[in-house]
Order: structure tokens, then sequence, then C-alpha cells
């Protein structure tokens, strides 16, 4: 667990994208704890040094034991607790989320709808037909654990859905596609100019305002209700 400084105001537990480790996503929320927040990181099995060998539902898994060990943590202790998923992660974190009504926010950063919806984008540029490229994505991807499927079931806890505009990993189309499916409180931003994951480096300044408030408002409505 990394510190909040000074008084904590919530615990983010962060899910990472499907690259690396850890040590390689660390600056990507790095500066949650200047803003009040306790930050939780962990690696899904199969990534880093955790044992095991990576598959969907193994993350699936792993963020719920994440979840579970943050909410265990003496400083944790009378906080609220918001997921914070990139890439992969985002698609992680709403899955958990839906099952977990402790979960006071999600915040969704550079993520997709479903699993085979990407993959087939990404066949896109190989073949000449839409179909083909859906039939392809349907036949070499199982279904499963997708954000799409769930996302509804989050309301009345906020989502903060998040897009870079020159997204060519995880397409901005994709990410609205999750946010339409979504029901109210929910909140989109397409940040300008901005690739996969490059969202901080682009706007390190709005990044950070726009879910410092989003926290602070889900705490908030939490609190009330």
């Amino acid at each position: 667990m990394i510190p909040a400084s000074g008084t904590a105001k919530g615990v983010v537990v962060h899910c990472h994208g499907n690259a690396a480790n850890v040590t390689g996503h660390v600056v990507l929320v790095s500066w949650l704890p200047a803003a009040g927040y306790h930050v939780l990181m962990f690696d899904y099995r199969g990534y880093g040094k955790s044992e095991g060998r990576v598959t969907r539902a193994g993350t699936i898994l792993d963020a719920h034991a994440a979840l579970d060990y943050a909410r265990t943590r003496p400083e944790a202790a009378g906080l609220p607790v918001f997921l914070y998923g990139q890439s992969l992660g985002g698609a992680v974190a709403i899955v958990v989320a839906a099952d977990r009504p402790e979960v006071a926010a999600v915040v969704a950063e550079s993520t997709f709808s479903s699993h085979r919806g990407i993959a087939a984008r990404h066949v896109r540029r190989l073949v000449h037909f839409d179909w083909l490229a859906r039939l392809l994505a349907t036949i070499s991807i199982s279904g499963g654990y997708d954000p799409i499927d769930v996302v509804a079931r989050l309301s009345p806890r906020p989502l903060f859905v998040i897009a870079a505009e020159h997204d060519q990993i995880c397409f901005p189309e994709l990410a609205r596609e999750l946010y339409d499916a979504a029901r109210e409180p929910k909140s989109f931003w397409l940040a300008p100019g901005a690739e996969h994951l490059a969202i901080l480096e682009e706007h390190p300044r709005e990044l950070a305002d726009r879910i410092t408030q989003f926290f602070d408002q889900a705490a908030g409505r939490q609190a009330r209700d």
C-alpha cells in the first residue's frame, strides 16, 4: 500500500493493463497519494513475481483478492474504497465492481467494451470486411467477463470512463460503447490528442483534477447514503 500524504480521503485499488508489472505502471498513479489517497497496486497471476498462469478468470479473482486485502488494512478503516483500472485493468475493475457493492466508484481509463470487440478491431487491420473480422474474433477469442455485460449493475455508484483520442490499442469508440451501456451516474472524457495510456503525459493536471474531483464527489455521495 502506497500511503496517502497527510489526511487520507480514500483507498484506490489499481488494476493495471496487459503489459509488464506494477513497476511499469506505478508512474501512472504516483500522483494519487499526494491527492490524499492510499493506493494499492498488485500484479495478476502470471505477471511480475506473481505465480501462476495468466487467465481471464484469474485476473478477476486476483482483483477481488486485492480488494479484500485493501479493506483489511488498518489505514483503510472507515474510508471509501475505489477501483481505478487502466486498459485491460479497466475491464477487470468494472467486472469486479459489479459484484462488490462496497466499491464506492470506478474509473476506467483507456479500456474496452468486450474482449471479442477489441480483437475484431485489431483483426480489421488485416482483413477487408468487418463481418470477417468479427467472425475471426469470435472463433479465436472466448467470451465471458466482458465489462459491457455488467456495467449497468454499477448504478447507483458512479462510473468515470476516460478515453484517449488517438488510442490505437483500446480504441476510444469502444470506451464510448461501454459508457453508453452504463447507467447514471456516469461521466465520459475524451482526452484530446492523447495515445494509449499517455493521458497523464499529455494532460497531467486535467487528468488528476478530473479523477480527484470524481473520487471526492463519490465519497460525499457514499457518506450521504
